[in-house]
């Protein structure tokens, strides 16, 4: 049983583990701020827009309601909405990770470059010449 406990700690306390926590708890936070940024910001000049249109009251009936048995409806317009949801807090989280990409493209672009050594200074024509000289004595050495 000592053992079992013990792989649990390991598993439990491990770094993975404790990151993974925090990024559930932390998108659940950002899952309501985007979910606040659609429904408070994006929605209402959305409604303006297409006239006010709820699409979540569209339905089908199916089955009228008899004495106390509520009809049965298929709430096709619910799903629509939801699907508008859906792809409204998809674009949201589409342009959010781009802008944190690009600022991760700009920061590692600026850190490549300080961090590249500099390039060898061009040798000037002087040197190039006695380089080139020194070659032809060495070779002229050899030959001998």
């Amino acid at each position: 049983m000592s053992k079992i406990i013990d792989e649990f700690k390991a598993f439990a306390i491990k770094g993975n583990m404790i990151d993974m926590a925090v990024g559930i708890i932390i998108g659940s936070a950002f899952g309501k701020i985007v979910s606040s940024f659609v429904n408070d910001i994006i929605m209402p000049p959305l409604g303006v827009l297409i006239g006010g249109v709820d699409f979540s009251d569209l339905t089908v009936i199916i089955k009228k309601a008899v004495g106390d048995a509520p009809a049965v409806t298929l709430n096709y317009g619910a799903f629509i909405q939801v699907i508008i949801d859906f792809m409204i807090i998809a674009w949201v989280i589409f342009i959010f990770v781009k802008g944190i990409n690009t600022l991760k493209k700009k920061e590692n672009e600026a850190n490549a470059a300080a961090a590249a050594p500099p390039a060898p200074p061009v040798p000037t024509k002087e040197e190039t010449l006695l380089t080139e000289i020194r070659d032809l004595l060495k070779e002229q050495k050899k030959s001998k």
